[in-house]
C-alpha cells in the first residue's frame, strides 16, 4: 500500500461523500499504485492481448467513479473494496463483449490465486466466475463480499472484516465456506451440471 497515510484518504473521501468532487481527483494520485495492485492481481496470468492493461483498468474504474452519485465510502479499505467491485465488473463487461463480437469465440480466462483460493486455483472463465459469485451472493451475500474483497481487492482478513463490520473469525469462517462453495459451482459449471 501507498506510503500516503490511511487518514489522509478517508479525510478526502468524507470531502467526496459531501459533494468535494475535487477531493476524488486527490485521492487518485494516492491511491493509484494501490489500484493497479487490485487490476494486476484481476489480470494475473491471463492470456496476452486479450484484457485491458491494468493501468487501463483504472483509468476506467476512476471514470466510473466521477459519473456515479450517491456512493458511500466510510473509508480507505471500503474504497477498495468498492474499486475492485468495479474493476471487475469492467474485465466481466469485456468478457462479454468479446464474446459477442466473436460469437461465443475464447472466453477471457482469470486465473485464481493459488495462495489466496488454495491449491486448486486454476484459470476460469471471467464470466463463469462473476455468475459463480452472483449464485453465491443469492445464498449467501457476505460470504460472496467476502471472496470479492478477499481475492478481487486483496484486502487481509483485518481490512475485509472492518469493511463488512464482522468479526475476523467470521471473515475466515465465511472465507472457508465461500471457497468450497466457489470450487463446487466451478466445477459444476466446468463439467455442464
Amino acid at each position: 500500500m501507498t506510503a500516503e497515510s490511511p487518514s489522509d484518504i478517508s479525510g478526502l473521501l468524507v470531502a467526496w461523500l459531501r459533494g468535494d468532487e475535487a477531493a476524488l481527483s486527490g485521492v487518485l494520485p494516492l491511491v493509484y499504485e494501490d489500484l493497479r495492485g487490485i487490476a494486476r492481481r484481476a489480470l494475473r496470468q491471463s492470456p496476452g492481448g486479450i484484457l485491458p492493461s491494468s493501468g487501463t483498468l483504472v483509468h476506467e474504474a476512476y471514470l466510473k467513479l466521477v459519473n456515479a452519485r450517491g456512493i458511500r465510502c466510510r473509508n480507505r479499505a471500503h474504497f477498495f473494496a468498492l474499486c475492485s467491485r468495479i474493476i471487475r465488473q469492467i474485465l466481466v463487461d469485456h468478457a462479454r463483449r468479446r464474446r459477442y463480437a466473436k460469437r461465443g469465440g475464447g472466453q477471457v480466462l482469470v486465473p485464481l490465486d493459488e495462495m489466496l483460493l488454495g491449491s486448486r486455483a486454476r484459470g476460469v472463465e471471467v464470466e463463469a466466475l462473476d455468475e459463480a459469485l452472483t449464485e453465491l451472493a443469492k445464498v449467501d451475500e457476505r460470504a460472496s463480499r467476502v471472496i470479492e474483497l478477499r481475492f478481487f481487492a486483496g484486502l487481509s482478513v483485518e481490512e475485509t472484516a472492518e469493511v463488512l463490520e464482522i468479526s475476523e473469525e467470521t471473515v475466515t469462517r465465511d472465507w472457508r465456506v465461500a471457497r468450497t462453495w466457489l470450487f463446487r459451482e466451478l466445477d459444476n459449471k466446468k463439467a455442464g451440471g
